[in-house]
């Protein structure tokens, strides 16, 4: 593989940096709160229920449901080139939270509101895996 894909690669920060570690061993973590239970994404320091600092990483399903979507039709870059038409949904979690990411496995015309997708990894770096969502059957 080579050293970059020449896709622009998220930065790990001190409060993402359990994430990206994860997404590398091709793990997907979400936090949960100590306190009241609330599951929460995208990383922050503290709970968005209750405010309690007592967040901590846990292993996510990987499953959700397609909220809505786009389909981009023009690269951003040349890097993107080779995959347009491609999904950018808003994925609900079985657990919860609400996260955008790319959906493969389906043609761009047939995604809809409802569709059941997972979680897969693409290696964007040799630092950097993507965690990208797939359709499922059920």
């Amino acid at each position: 593989m080579s050293e970059h894909s020449g896709k622009v690669c998220p930065q790990s920060r001190p409060g993402t940096e359990p994430y990206w570690q994860a997404c590398k061993r091709h793990e997907f973590l979400i936090q949960q709160c100590k306190e009241c239970g609330n599951h929460q994404f995208y990383p922050r320091i503290i709970c968005t229920s209750c405010s309690s600092r007592a967040v901590n990483w846990i292993p996510a399903s990987g499953r959700g449901t397609v909220l809505t979507w786009t389909v981009v039709r023009r690269a951003v870059s040349n890097a993107y080139a080779a995959e347009v038409p491609y999904v950018i949904a808003l994925i609900k979690l079985q657990e919860g939270p609400v996260l955008m990411s790319i959906v493969r496995g389906c043609e761009p015309e047939s995604i809809h509101a409802g569709m059941t997708v997972e979680v897969s990894f693409e290696e964007w770096s040799d630092q950097v895996s993507m965690p990208v969502f797939v359709t499922t059957s059920g």
